[in-house]
């Protein structure tokens, strides 16, 4: 422990004229929605991956809540995921709905089981080894950000609905 872990680019994977291709399309596609508010930050650069929200990253709590209500009747990110897919079919990336305003795009196996390498590694760093790893998530559903770590055989999975779900279980599994 206390070495940095080894960290990827998602640009440097993926390449500039590629990357811009992406972003291009994701900002004229918001640019096309009619949507109750926009709020900025709609494509949010992170090192290993885009965050992308049709309502912007800039909306109030309130506004956040609103849109997760309006996106479950319309279903605004699930047909711009599928859109992005028709678009890029070929570029190796996953699309992950998650939260309540966005989906992240990222290399395909750079999701939330990348950590598991790391937790493997650990053995032969500092001789732990994890033999049980729970996660705790409530997008577990295909296409969901916690979906492919909450199947994955390495951990057990647990769907939670949120919180207050995750401390009843934490409580239960532990006779905390």
């Amino acid at each position: 422990m206390g070495k940095p872990l080894t960290g990827n680019s998602f640009i440097e994977w993926l390449g500039e004229e590629k990357y811009q291709e992406l972003v291009n399309f994701c900002l004229v596609y918001v640019a096309g929605l009619k949507l109750p508010i926009k709020r900025g930050t709609f494509v949010e650069f992170r090192n290993g991956m885009i965050n992308v929200s049709p309502i912007g990253r800039n909306a109030s709590i309130a506004e956040r809540n609103a849109y997760e209500t309006y996106d479950k009747e319309h279903n605004i990110r699930r047909d711009f995921v599928l859109a992005l897919k028709e678009k890029f079919p070929d570029n190796g990336l996953t699309y992950s709905i998650g939260g309540k305003i966005s989906f992240d795009v990222f290399p395909t196996g750079w999701d939330k089981t990348y950590c598991l390498k790391h937790l493997e590694e650990e053995k032969a760093i500092s001789g732990v080894e994890y033999t049980t790893i729970h996660f705790f998530g409530d997008k577990t559903f295909e296409g969901g950000n916690d979906y492919e770590i909450y199947e994955d055989k390495r951990t057990v999975g647990h769907a939670v609905g949120g919180p207050e779900d995750t401390m009843r279980l934490l409580k239960e599994l532990f006779e905390l």
